[in-house]
């Protein structure tokens, strides 16, 4: 009776000592793990709980783009008006043009002649022609009589040029190609309802604050035509001006 109860005791005498020498252990190897953390905050859970001959490889590890480091690219809300017209690619005459719309610019070319490179897309939701209630074959006005013929445009080919992009004053030149669509054939009857698209300008951005740009288009040429896919090719060269906003996307800009 007495040999099971001393073989009882030094059983449960061991299982103490066992408790106890892990309580002594535990607290280290969670200080230890602490101190790992605190050494290197970019360690992963894997790295501190796992052994080595299961932890993940450098070549396995997923590279991570360091912050701040996300492509230039705005957004810019833009209107434009027309003040004149002349015939250089183009044989209509007498007509304006309004246009709004939202132009996409992201840096994408690296830098040319100073310059940042950007490819530039519009889409003109809003694309109004005051031009004569009727029109020679090749778009010249045969009355005093207007009228407003509604189309929109989408110019997915482009790219801007921007000259001191880190600094307030930052000129541009822009290029843009793509098809416009009106309601009726434009400008002529014998001509077409969709027109090939070009535009090119310049003018200048200024800088409001960390996100926004003020666009100020000093001079533009819109150009469209139906590039003689049928037998006459009136459309319309027209001088004209841009008034806009720029948003920059991404993380707000340092200067």
């Amino acid at each position: 009776m007495r040999k099971g109860r001393s073989g009882c005791g030094a059983r449960m005498i061991g299982l103490l000592m066992l408790i106890g020498a892990l309580c002594q252990v535990s607290p280290r190897l969670a200080f230890c793990q602490d101190l790992a953390l605190a050494s290197n905050r970019s360690a992963s859970l894997e790295e501190v709980f796992l052994p080595a001959a299961f932890s993940p490889s450098a070549e396995q590890k997923v590279a991570v783009a360091p912050a701040g480091s996300s492509v230039e690219s705005e957004i810019i809300v833009e209107g434009l008006a027309s003040y004149g017209h002349y015939r250089m690619f183009a044989s209509g005459s007498g007509a304006k043009l309004y246009t709004a719309g939202v132009e996409y610019d992201r840096h994408s070319f690296g830098r040319f002649l100073g310059a940042r490179m950007d490819y530039t897309a519009e889409i003109l939701p809003l694309v109004l022609l005051n031009t004569a209630t009727k029109s020679d074959i090749w778009g010249s006005p045969l009355t005093a009589d207007r009228e407003i013929v509604p189309g929109l445009g989408i110019y997915p080919i482009g790219f801007r040029m921007l000259w001191r992009d880190k600094r307030a004053l930052k000129p541009y030149m822009v290029a843009k190609g793509g098809i416009l669509g009106f309601t009726q054939k434009a400008m002529s009857q014998k001509g077409t309802y969709e027109n090939f698209g070009l535009q090119y300008g310049f003018g200048m951005q200024v800088r409001m604050n960390e996100r926004l740009d003020l666009r100020l288009g000093l001079f533009t040429d819109f150009h469209f035509s139906n590039a003689f896919i049928v037998p006459v090719n009136p459309g319309l060269d027209v001088m004209s001006s841009t008034l806009g906003v720029s948003y920059h996307l991404g993380q707000a800009r340092s200067h």
